[in-house]
């Protein structure tokens, strides 16, 4: 047990409660952006505890699950989440993340920092724009064909319409959300917030809820390498995603009354922080 620990503190008992509360904090932000937690587990748990990358993704993965299936029966239950979109979406997350998790074996620990904070750098940068729909985006026949056109929740208590523009651009998109997803073990929630939220050209918190819905999935299609690997270690993944999922649920709470130019520019902070850390212990090989 620990195998795969540099111990950072003389009691088992108060890591596995930090270890808990990190992993409270990543749920509520992940839910509460669509991003998965795993976007600030994976750091934490590399900068933070000290803990081998490789066993950091595998228990990302795992809450990642669990934040999923927190935050998402909330957001359907509320109207946020529209399913149809996620189901069609998912067929290219799968995939691509089975790809991802294979490519993560053969990449060195280094290599994966640096990529992860060079993903986290694009995520900071794109998710401070509020999304607009150009002249040239078009609707999607489809998306109108599959019934995807839906509506959500407006703060004043009615219901606001929305349509789904380049359906197939998001799809693109995706099948790379996917392999991010299986070689960083972040649910790829960041890109799929992108895919929906600047492609798709979906209202900012249905596509946080929508995004929420698929991680899980996406996040088992690879997990289950990880785990034949010996890379999920129960001493980690316990309390990660015990915290993981308690925060979500609380995030899902919060999502509701949040302000959506708040949660980007509060997200967008930390992540260019994680970002910095990421590539520099990478370069210098500290990961």
């Amino acid at each position: 047990m620990f195998l795969c620990l540099q111990p950072v503190m003389n009691n088992y008992f108060e890591f596995t409660a930090l270890l808990f509360a990190g992993a409270v904090f990543s749920g509520w932000l992940g839910a509460l952006t669509g991003m998965g937690g795993g976007v600030i587990l994976v750091p934490l748990l590399t900068l933070v505890f000290k803990i081998d990358i490789h066993y950091a993704i595998g228990a990302s993965l795992i809450s990642v699950i669990a934040t999923s299936t927190g935050a998402a029966a909330a957001f359907v239950r509320e109207g946020y989440s529209n399913i149809r979109i996620a189901m069609f979406l998912e067929i290219a997350t799968t995939i691509g993340a089975i790809t991802g998790a294979f490519v993560a074996g053969v990449l060195s620990p280094q290599v994966i920092a640096i990529i992860f904070g060079c993903m986290l750098l694009y995520t900071a940068y794109t998710a401070i724009f509020e999304p607009t729909i150009s002249p040239e985006a078009k609707q999607s026949k489809l998306a109108e064909k599959l019934k995807m056109n839906s509506s959500y929740p407006s703060p004043d208590g009615g219901l606001e319409s929305y349509k789904v523009y380049n359906l197939f651009g998001g799809f693109s998109l995706m099948s790379v959300a996917g392999v991010l997803s299986g070689l960083l073990g972040i649910g790829s929630g960041a890109v799929k917030v992108i895919a929906m939220d600047k492609i798709m050209k979906l209202p900012f918190k249905v596509s946080t809820a929508t995004s929420n819905f698929m991680i899980g999935v996406t996040a088992a299609a690879s997990a289950g390498i990880y785990l034949h690997r010996g890379y999920i270690d129960p001493a980690i993944s316990m309390p990660v995603l015990l915290g993981a999922l308690a925060g979500s649920l609380l995030g899902a709470r919060t999502m509701v009354k949040a302000k959506v130019k708040m949660l980007r520019v509060v997200f967008s902070i930390l992540i260019l922080f994680l970002a910095i850390q990421m590539i520099y212990n990478g370069a210098t090989h500290k990961i």
